[in-house]
């Protein structure tokens, strides 16, 4: 009754974060960037802070996803009054850090994740305990349980544990009871662990009455009573979904303007794989385009480029001239890396049109993204920022009186 009352509800992390189509988009993103973390780490480039470094880029991007990782960055912050997370000051404890993410990216099994984690744990880093399993699970989603204190607290609610914040062999446990509780209600849940830990996270938050103990049938169906009639939200966080559902709609508009352009202008078009089907107009915003990738494309990282939001193609060659990431208010940073598989998806970087387009206000974050150290390779592919204001005021005329793609280069930005 629970499970299938939280699935139900549009405001609930299971249509709100777990069906998000945005979710799914960035773990290849973010698993790139955590090889990134990895590759600076074990060159000894990582430096000592953490603003600005590879992994506040990546941390970002899953702190984005506010719906059940808002704050998910503070457990990296630097505190210099506690000298913690000590893995900016101690280079063994960095390279420590650097093992686990790259024994987790490179294993596939479950004993080698949670032998990794162990190993970890044994160093006694301080500061750097189970909030790190945020990143894992964007690589292991199947083994590794998002933590927060939400998550904590609905589990120790639900079951009467008593799991701590910061101990690992608590989040072990943690884990373990999840995974276990999980398989009870598979039919309901799913392989992923971020749906049994979105569950954990309201019940956290308190959006919804813990069912009663069994046997007491007067105390279940005044529960049933408060559960059909509980108010699942805060107004506050109800109005940040909105917002999320306003950005969708604003996304998919620019989305149909690049459409609409790329076709007038006589490319053939590719939409995001998961946005073909979205309404737009009287039609679907995959109408009229490709549905499937052309064979050159059909390489590793094809997946992330499938999920580029629009790639314009010439008819007969069936080459990529443009592709374009039209950032709304979701994360630049899975992108840039999106577009950046499409550049090396011949092995080699291609030079390619490549354009980041958002709103006009959104100019300063793309621009802090891109000039990055950790994005110099895509500065070197020439990507450009095309803000909404210059695709709307000029996309008919373009339409009308344009070729190629010079005149889009016209309208965009250099960084």
């Amino acid at each position: 009754m629970l499970i299938d009352r939280w699935k139900q509800d549009p405001n609930g992390t299971y249509q709100s974060w777990f069906l998000w189509p945005e979710r799914l988009k960035n773990f290849r993103s973010i698993r790139r960037g955590i090889g990134q973390v990895i590759k600076e780490i074990d060159e000894d480039t990582f430096g000592n802070l953490y603003r600005g470094s590879s992994l506040e880029t990546v941390v970002a991007s899953i702190a984005e996803q506010r719906q059940i990782f808002k704050g998910a960055d503070h457990a990296f912050l630097w505190k210099p009054k506690l000298r913690i997370p000590d893995i900016y000051e101690d280079r063994d404890n960095q390279r420590a850090f650097g093992r686990l993410l790259h024994a987790c990216d490179c294993c596939t099994k479950e004993a080698d994740v949670l032998q990794a984690i162990r190993t970890l744990e044994a160093k006694g880093i301080k500061g750097l305990g189970p909030a790190a399993a945020n990143l894992l699970y964007f690589i292991h989603p199947t083994i590794v349980v998002p933590f927060n204190t939400a998550i904590v607290k609905g589990y120790n609610a639900l079951t009467g544990a008593g799991v701590k914040l910061g101990r690992w062999d608590h989040y072990l446990a943690m884990r373990q009871g999840l995974i276990e509780f999980n398989q009870r209600h598979r039919d309901r849940l799913s392989n992923d662990l971020g749906a049994v830990a979105g569950l954990m996270f309201d019940l956290g938050m308190e959006r919804y009455p813990l069912p009663p103990a069994a046997g007491d049938a007067k105390a279940t169906d005044a529960w049933e009573k408060d559960l059909a009639a509980v108010r699942e939200e805060t107004a506050a966080f109800a109005k940040q979904l909105d917002k999320n559902r306003v950005s969708d709609e604003g996304h998919t508009e620019v989305q149909g303007w690049l459409r609409d352009l790329g076709l007038a202008l006589g490319f053939s078009m590719w939409i995001a794989s998961n946005d073909q089907t979205r309404p737009y107009r009287e039609g679907r915003l995959g109408d009229g385009c490709m549905t499937v990738l052309p064979p050159a494309l059909q390489s590793e990282g094809a997946e992330a480029v499938r999920l580029i939001d629009v790639i314009w193609f010439e008819r007969d060659s069936g080459a990529v001239v443009a592709a374009f990431e039209v950032e709304h208010t979701t994360s630049i940073y899975s992108g840039i890396v999106r577009l950046l598989d499409l550049a090396l998806s011949g092995g080699t970087a291609q030079r390619l049109h490549l354009f980041l387009v958002a709103p006009d206000d959104r100019e300063a974050d793309v621009r802090q993204q891109v000039l990055r150290p950790a994005f110099s390779q895509v500065r070197e592919l020439n990507i450009r920022y095309l803000p909404y204001g210059e695709l709307r005021q000029h996309r008919e005329a373009i339409s009308r009186f344009g070729s190629g793609i010079k005149p889009v280069e016209a309208i965009a930005r250099v960084f």
